[in-house]
């Protein structure tokens, strides 16, 4: 069973942030001849790796709730100039949106096992994909998602 992370997605007000966020990293990366990756940078260094690169996701919380994900594709270590250790995680170039499920401000990442994860949005049945956040953001406060 994957293990996953998540991890407030600060500067961000909603998942076309994120999603810009994402492409001008792709971007970057293309220019520089390497793959679309985005990679984010964290100070402490999981030592569940394994388990987080079998089909582990970093879920972000955006205003509050979890909105969005993206696949882990390597946790890569090193040590800056200052001398401390750091890690970066390498996220697939794609976006997921989630059903979104309320989460209190935290420091850092945390793991997220797989029982206390959202559904992907697409999974939860046709139309709602569709639907304006705002409403689906209502429905799911109302427990009807």
């Amino acid at each position: 069973m994957a293990l996953h992370l998540i991890k407030l997605c600060v500067g961000a007000d909603s998942i076309d942030d994120l999603r810009e966020w994402v492409a001008e990293r792709a971007l970057r990366a293309i220019a520089a001849g390497l793959e679309p990756h985005s990679v984010h940078t964290t100070r402490m260094v999981p030592k569940r790796v394994e388990e987080l690169l079998d089909g582990g996701s970093l879920y972000w919380v955006i205003k509050g709730q979890v909105q969005a994900r993206q696949k882990l594709l390597d946790i890569q270590t090193f040590t800056d100039g200052e001398g401390i250790s750091r890690c970066h995680l390498v996220l697939g170039p794609e976006v997921i949106e989630t059903a979104v499920q309320p989460k209190r401000p935290f420091q850092g990442w945390r793991y997220y096992p797989q029982d206390d994860v959202p559904r992907d949005l697409n999974s939860l049945g046709e139309g709602i994909a569709e639907m304006p956040a705002d409403l689906r953001r209502e429905l799911s406060e109302l427990g009807l998602l």
